[in-house]
This record gives structure tokens, C-alpha cells and sequence, in this order.
């Protein structure tokens, strides 16, 4: 490293920059304060929340009405049901559908259509006489229909619920839910992974818009569809679930006002450390009227119990065993007592002013032992009361005699796993129709029209997918230190504020003989994950090939940006995703202000034309470069290098190769994005400025023929504007990994830059 006097210790109109500091770890740190800032104001906005808070009982059955309408978009819950005629008896040519019979009702095994390939699956306990009431009971995850039936030891009587409503006289569905195992999560001619198949099909459906919560409700609902069109259907209808199943219950009885009496066990408390959950968990703005206490507001007047019990304990995902990796964080513990009441209050007050105050019930023993026992008596016995039913139910349930010794419980599993995987990839194989109706309104007959109608899809990808955070207008407070200098350049750092307490690093490389009177173009040069932008400026980098370094020895002002996605901090930058969704926002939500604050500075420079700045980034970088300039035009070009693709399909597939369903980069998913924007359309909102993809043969992170596949649409859409020549494609023989040739001279084009005579090659 050489130091040559010509060149400025500190940059003009900086401050000195003194010490050492891992800004990296400084700036996700800072995020992640900024993130539970934003925590704490979405709970305590719940105050003032008009669901919770209006005094006018019609005005909260609007609202109601209204946000049920973002809870149904928010779970995916928006394809049409298939109407059911019956309920099907399930049974083989070795099997009998009658499984079980007790006193007074038989248990069957049942199946019925949700939605086209998707079936519902589980037991069928049907009253000899007119049921006084429905039921649908909704086990725990881990939990088969037939332990919470009665029909094996996992679980001691007191919590086998379904067959107390049926010995009650009630009509009880038992669906099967989706359980946190790993037996099926991947692919045995790709890779397998320790996902739970929860979290497995979670991923690919919040790509599509959908999740494996809304497709469960879905599968309730359809037989509250079913039971609302029986010759008998004023015979009231009951949600009633533990743990998972608790879950289910409370968003199916916030969604649907058929339903007359809802009772959630194990599942009830303040949401805002829901990032700690499973990911399969992980709701879109839930935190932004979607909480525990919203949501019960939704269910009021109706009857609601909720019952403090300990939700089913999960210390993670299944551990992982060899290739088996890949899953997300998350557990499930038990909440405090204080929390759960607190949360029942916020909602206490809106049945209170509906005048049935009780008709909310919350049941909490004060025995710690009592706590671990779910569905006890005094749960029923309020629950049948609110479905209008004057007995208690039985203290103790009358034997059951089994018929079939063996059932088909995993199976049955298997079949409710790849019916929701397979219809998760019908939706891919259908999102490019939907897009192009999505993008129906844009306009190509001219570069301009077709800018002014790209405002309304540049808006909705901002707020709607990325999540729009605001630029802070603090001052930028630049400091900045000399590293070197040689004959092309001089390289600094360089550290500007973002938020109070937040830094943005980067490495600065000003050309020998730059001058306010020729104000030169910048090249901002954007790493990959888990990386930071040394390898940039480095020369013996075999990703980067000191491109940073090479583009400044051409004339060009270089900055390089130390992102958020960080690797040597493990998780950290993961669990910013996984704070952010659920106030509907994401790392990008954080990385677009930096990228406006960063083009601020640069654009403040008397040397730096602020009308020739381009951004150039490989892997996650390149992820960022066709982010971060859809959203900000102050960049005038885009080349996106080693992440280009088709990109739904690549978080989608469970066949592709390099899909993000195998991969621990659970922060890859964002929600509906199938629908809305793969790549060319962001590219879209790129142009009509110049766009480049660059890629190599051999990288693994896609095929020629999807990148070509995608790139079909950008082109074809820069010629319909008449810009053909304004967007490029290079492909090389090479990996993962900057070429830096033709890249280099669609800059030079498009940013109108001659370089000097004399440039040196990386070899050289």
C-alpha cells in the first residue's frame, strides 16, 4: 500500500475519521435498534387502534369488516373453495371409513375437496341423532386427529377435546394439519433439508401470496361452507384448537362471522416477538391490525374462550443430520400470564361495549401444573355455552372401541404435503399470465408514457413488496481517512450517518486530476452475501477481480458500500428480515434509504456529475441492483451481475437445482412477489434507463437457458420502447464471478466515459 503526499489526507468538507470499527456489525446492529423502535410504536399504536378503541359498536363491526379483508390478503386466503356436496367416507379395499364407535356417535375417516388438488383430511365424529352443534377441532400441529379423539395414548383424557364435544352431541371435524417433521422437506435427486414441513411449504406459498397458514384456513372454512349449506344450517357452528390448531381457530374466527363460537388453547399473547416463532409463523404487516388482540376484536360479540394453557414446546427445527440443513430459526415458549391477560384486556373493552361482556372468556389457573393440560372443563364447558348449549359436556368420556387397528396417519401426512406443494407450483406455472394482467396498465408507446404509468407499479413494489421506510434528512456528517495513493488514484474511507447512531461505510476512490470544472461519472460497487467491500478493491478477489480498483484506473469515481447482508454474524441480518415482515417491511426497506443517503453525498461533490451515477453489483449485490434502482432513479444505470433470473421459479421449485427451498437463505421469500414482480419487471422499472445482466456459464446460481428465458421479456420490452440499445446481456465462461468486459464497455457507453489509452488488465 503506498501513501503518496499529493493526495489529501481527508476528503474536502469531512471530518476526520479516527479509530477502528467494525462498521459492519455497526450497521445491522443499528438496524436491528431501528427495528425495535418500530416494534414498540406498532404496539403501542394498538392503543389508538379504532378496532380496538371506538365507542361505537356499528363503527368496530365496519372496521371489522374492512380489515378482514388485509387478514384474508395477508394469509393468502383468496382462491375460491370448491363447493362440498358431502363429506367422503375415506376408505380402501382392506380399510372400513367406520374407524371407531362410542356411546351415542361413530368415528369416520373423511376427506373433501378445498381447492383444485388440495384436499382436506381427517375424522368424521358424527352423533346417531340431530347434532346440537358443529364443531371443527383443530389439533395441534404435531398432533394426529386421533390423539385429540381418543383413539391413541399421545394424549391423557382431559385433552382429547374432539370427543367430549362429540359425547356432548355435537358433530365433530378433525382436519389434519400440516406437522413440523422433516420426513418430506426437499427433494431426494436435489437435497433434503431438516425444514419443517410447515416452514417447507411456507416458503414457496408467501412467494406466491399464499402460506400454509391461509391454505389450513382454507380447509376450515370449507367446511364452514359445507355446514352453512346443510338443510339444518342454523344448527350453530364451533372452532375450537390448541397450539397450532389455536392459531387456526383465531384467524378462521376472525375471517368468517358464520362462525358463532371460537375457543383458542395454547395459542394467545403480544405478537411483537413474533420473529422468534418458527418462520412459518412469518404473516405479512401482521403486527400493522393483525395482532392476537385485533383479531379478537374481529371475532366480537361473538363468543370467544381463550384458554392459558403452555403452547406445544419447540426449541427449534428438527436438528440437523448430515445434508438435512437449511431451516430457520424458531421457537415456541410459553408466555407469561401477565402477557396473555394484558392482550385479553386490549380486546375485553370492545365486548364490554357491545354489551356481552361475557361473552369473552379467558381461562387461567392460577396451578402451574394446570397450565401444561389444555381443552379441561372449565374451556368446554364455556366453549358449549357459547355455541348456546346448556349442558356441560360429560366430567369423564365413555369408552371408545376401536374397529381398524391400523390407520394411515403418515400417509395421510404425504398426501396433504404434496397436494399443497403441488398446487404452490401450479401458481408458479401460472404467475406470468397474472403478472401480465397485473402490469396490464403500462403504457410503451413512448419512453414517457411509459415512465408515467410506471409511477403506480414503482409505488406498489415500494410499499407493497419492498415496504417503504423513510430517508432520514438528518445531516450526513461525512468522515473520511486516506488508505493510499498511487498514480490513478487515491482510495478512503469513507462513513456517512444514515439514522441516528447508524453508519454506512464505504471505500472511496478518487481518479488522479478529477476537478470541479469536468465533473466525472461513479460507478457504485455493490458486494455479495456475507461479504463487505474489501474483495472489491482487491486484486487477488477470483469473484471480484479488484473491479473496483480497475473501473477507478479507467477515469471512473468508485464508491463501494459495506451492506447489511453480512455473513460472519451468522443470523443477525436474517432476523432483520424476520423483524421487519410483520410490520410489513424488509432488509430492502433500510437498503434503499442507505443507497438514497449514500447518492446524496455523492451527488453533493463538485467533481461527481450526479446525472451519470451507476450501480453494480454481483450476487446479493446484483440482488440489490435490480432492487434499490427500481426504486431509486437518481441512479441513471443498472447492471446486475451472477443473480439474474427467473427468479420465482428459483424460490419456488422443489426440482430446480439451486432453488431457495433447499438453502438456509430463508430471507430470500417475499410476499406475493409471484404475482407482481419477477425480473424483467423490476428491470421495468429500471427503465427506459440502460440495463445489463451479466453471467457466467458455469454459475451455479441459475442456467443460461432461465436467465435467457427471463431476459427474453427485457428486451423485448427496451424494443418496444425503441431503446434496443439500451439493454444488454453478456454470457462468459466463467462462474460466479465479475468478467468485467463487457460490462465495462456498456458503462463507458451509457455513462459516456472515454477511459485513458493505458488500462491495466488483472493479469497484469
Amino acid at each position: 500500500m503506498t501513501h503518496h503526499t499529493s493526495a489529501q489526507d481527508v476528503l474536502p468538507d469531512t471530518q476526520p475519521l479516527h479509530g477502528s470499527v467494525d462498521y459492519a456489525e455497526a450497521l445491522v446492529t443499528g438496524i436491528n435498534r431501528l427495528l425495535d423502535q418500530e416494534l414498540a410504536k406498532a404496539d403501542a399504536m394498538r392503543l389508538n387502534d379504532p378496532l380496538l378503541s371506538t365507542d361505537n359498536p356499528t363503527t368496530q363491526l365496519e372496521i371489522a369488516a374492512k380489515r378482514r379483508e388485509r387478514l384474508a390478503k395477508s394469509l393468502g386466503v383468496v382462491d375460491s373453495r370448491i363447493p362440498i356436496g358431502t363429506l367422503t367416507l375415506h376408505c380402501t379395499n382392506t380399510t372400513n371409513a367406520k374407524i371407531a364407535e362410542a356411546d351415542g356417535y361413530d368415528v369416520f375417516s373423511v376427506r373433501w375437496p378445498v381447492l383444485a388438488g388440495v384436499d382436506g383430511e381427517g375424522l368424521l365424529l358424527t352423533p346417531r341423532v340431530t347434532p346440537v352443534a358443529r364443531v371443527i377441532a383443530l389439533p395441534d400441529a404435531d398432533q394426529r386427529p386421533e390423539d385429540v379423539a381418543g383413539l391413541s395414548d399421545a394424549l391423557t383424557p382431559p385433552s382429547q377435546f374432539a370427543r367430549y364435544f362429540a359425547d356432548a352431541g355435537c358433530e365433530v371435524v378433525i382436519p389434519t394439519l400440516i406437522n413440523r417433521e422433516c420426513t418430506w422437506s426437499g427433494n431426494p435427486e436435489v437435497r433434503m433439508t431438516n425444514q419443517p414441513h410447515r416452514e417447507f411449504v411456507y416458503r414457496m406459498a408467501y412467494e406466491m401470496g399464499r402460506h400454509v397458514i391461509g391454505y389450513e384456513i382454507q380447509k376450515v372454512l370449507s367446511l364452514v361452507d359445507y355446514f352453512s349449506s346443510l338443510a339444518d344450517a342454523d344448527v350453530p357452528i364451533g372452532l375450537f384448537g390448541y397450539g397450532e390448531g389455536g392459531l387456526l381457530s383465531l384467524y378462521s374466527g376472525a375471517l368468517d362471522p358464520r362462525i358463532t363460537a371460537v375457543g383458542v388453547s395454547g395459542y394467545f399473547r403480544n405478537r411483537t416477538t413474533v420473529w422468534q416463532e418458527p418462520i412459518y409463523r412469518n404473516v405479512w404487516q401482521l403486527l400493522r391490525g393483525l395482532s392476537d388482540a385485533e383479531l379478537a376484536a374481529m371475532i366480537a360479540p361473538r363468543p370467544l374462550v381463550i384458554e392459558n394453557s403452555s403452547p406445544p414446546a419447540v426449541s427449534g427445527p428438527p436438528p440437523e443430520n448430515g445434508a438435512r440443513r437449511g431451516a430457520a430459526p424458531g421457537v415456541i415458549a410459553a408466555p407469561s400470564r401477565s402477557e396473555v391477560s394484558s392482550e385479553v384486556e386490549l380486546v375485553r373493552k370492545v365486548y364490554s361495549r357491545h354489551g356481552v361482556a361475557d361473552s369473552l372468556v379467558l381461562v387461567d389457573p392460577e396451578d402451574a401444573v394446570e397450565l401444561d393440560r389444555f381443552g379441561t372443563f372449565e374451556t368446554r364447558k364455556a366453549f358449549l355455552q357459547g355455541l348456546g348449549l346448556k349442558g356441560e359436556g360429560p366430567s369423564s368420556p365413555p369408552p371408545l372401541t376401536r374397529l381398524r387397528s391400523q390407520d394411515d396417519g403418515d400417509a395421510r401426512q404425504q398426501r396433504q404435503f404434496d397436494q399443497l406443494c403441488q398446487f404452490t407450483h401450479q401458481l408458479w406455472e401460472a404467475s406470468a399470465k397474472r403478472r401480465v394482467q397485473f402490469w396490464e396498465e403500462i403504457d410503451r408507446t413512448s419512453p414517457a408514457a411509459c415512465e408515467r404509468s410506471l409511477t403506480r407499479y414503482r409505488q406498489y413494489f415500494d410499499e407493497e413488496v419492498t415496504g417503504a421506510y423513510p430517508t432520514p434528512s438528518d445531516p450526513l456528517s461525512p468522515k473520511s481517512r486516506l488508505l493510499e495513493s498511487n498514480k490513478a488514484y487515491a482510495l478512503y474511507e469513507v462513513v456517512i450517518d444514515l439514522w441516528e447512531g447508524v453508519p454506512s461505510f464505504g471505500y472511496f476512490l478518487v481518479p488522479t486530476g478529477v476537478h470541479a470544472s469536468s465533473p466525472r461519472p461513479v460507478v457504485v460497487c455493490q458486494h455479495g452475501l456475507g461479504g463487505d467491500p474489501a474483495p472489491i478493491i482487491d486484486d487477488d478477489s477470483r469473484a471480484y477481480k479488484g473491479f473496483g480498483r480497475r473501473l477507478a484506473e479507467r477515469g471512473y469515481i468508485v464508491y463501494v458500500p459495506q451492506a447489511p447482508f453480512v455473513g460472519p454474524m451468522g443470523d443477525d441480518f436474517r432476523v432483520l428480515q424476520r423483524k421487519a415482515n410483520p410490520l410489513g417491511l424488509s432488509l430492502f426497506s433500510f437498503i434503499v434509504p442507505q443507497h438514497r443517503r449514500i447518492l446524496a453525498w455523492l451527488r453533493s461533490l463538485p467533481y461527481v456529475d450526479g446525472e451519470r451515477i451507476a450501480l453494480y453489483g454481483l450476487s446479493y449485490g446484483g440482488k440489490t441492483a435490480m432492487r434499490v434502482p427500481a426504486l431509486v432513479k437518481e441512479y441513471a444505470l443498472s447492471i446486475c451481475s451472477g443473480d439474474f433470473n427467473e427468479w420465482i421459479m428459483k424460490n419456488v421449485s422443489r426440482t430446480f437445482f439451486s432453488s431457495y427451498m433447499f438453502t438456509g437463505e430463508y430471507e430470500m421469500f417475499e410476499f406475493d412477489l409471484g404475482h407482481t414482480f419477477n425480473y424483467a419487471e423490476m428491470a421495468y422499472l429500471i427503465s427506459p434507463r440502460p440495463f445489463m445482466v451479466e453471467r457466467g456459464h458455469s454459475d451455479g446460481c441459475s442456467t443460461d437457458e432461465w436467465v435467457a428465458f427471463e431476459f427474453a421479456k427485457v428486451r423485448r420490452h427496451y424494443t418496444r420502447l425503441g431503446l434496443r440499445d439500451r439493454t444488454e446481456i453478456e454470457f462468459f465462461d466463467g462462474g460466479h464471478e465479475i468478467n468485467a468486459e463487457g460490462t465495462f464497455a456498456f458503462l463507458d457507453r451509457h455513462l459516456q466515459w472515454s477511459p485513458p489509452a493505458a488500462i491495466r488488465t488483472p493479469a497484469s
